[in-house]
């Protein structure tokens, strides 16, 4: 018999406790009207706290006939404008963005017990702003990404390798151009739900909605 998977939880038992205010409660007190600003003090905490890979954003899409589709992306920036990833927009989800923008995201760091999720529409982000997303990106992962044709059928893997050695041959000693359609879509929030691991998940949900006026939060049952 296989044996049981441990249960995984925070590694600070202070989130776990009930009516408990630590540092990072005192901060979302003080940043408690601008869910962004919640994010980017989570974000680093959860940097500090050594979270494995803390900028891992399970990004869903619309897909034909309404039917979701899922999958991880890396975050590249986080500001009062969005959310920012990267992708091919000649993938799958660059079709499905294309049909409709509507999406939904979710963070989640264990080593915080801490979760937020985004819904909103997301945008490509300008030509210059691509360009600078693409120039950060490591030159290995450029060449990479410039000799996939993101979610096309490939008969074989030599076929992938081999384009991209070819790549990196023409491309020696010089910049490796941005490929047509690889571009950031930013993720303009419409609403964003702050998420605290508390005991007995008694946990505490705070949602923010999108107004004229600004963001309107209310509390939510766990």
């Amino acid at each position: 018999m296989d044996a049981p998977l441990e249960r995984s939880r925070p590694d600070d038992d202070r989130f776990l406790t009930i009516g408990k205010i630590d540092t990072i409660d005192r901060i979302d007190e003080i940043e408690a009207s601008d869910p962004i600003a919640r994010f980017r003090s989570w974000y680093r905490d959860a940097e500090k706290r050594g979270a494995r890979q803390p900028d891992a954003m399970a990004l869903a899409t619309v897909g034909r006939g309404g039917v979701p589709s899922l999958r991880f992306v890396l975050l590249k920036g986080a500001d009062e404008r969005g959310f920012v990833f990267v992708t091919d927009g000649r993938s799958r989800k660059g079709g499905e963005l294309a049909r409709n923008a509507h999406v939904a995201a979710t963070f989640y760091w264990n080593a915080t017990g801490k979760q937020v999720r985004i819904e909103g529409r997301a945008r490509p982000v300008s030509a210059a702003e691509s360009d600078e997303l693409w120039r950060d990106r490591p030159r290995g992962s450029q060449l990479s990404a410039a000799a996939s044709l993101q979610s096309a059928l490939l008969a074989e893997r030599a076929v992938l390798v081999r384009r991209r050695a070819e790549l990196a041959r023409r491309f020696r000693g010089q910049p490796v151009p941005r490929p047509d359609g690889w571009c950031g879509y930013r993720i303009v929030p419409e609403r964003i739900e702050l998420w605290v691991h508390r005991a007995n998940r008694l946990h505490h949900r705070e949602l923010f909605e999108r107004s004229a006026r600004g963001w309107r939060k209310t509390l939510l049952q766990p």
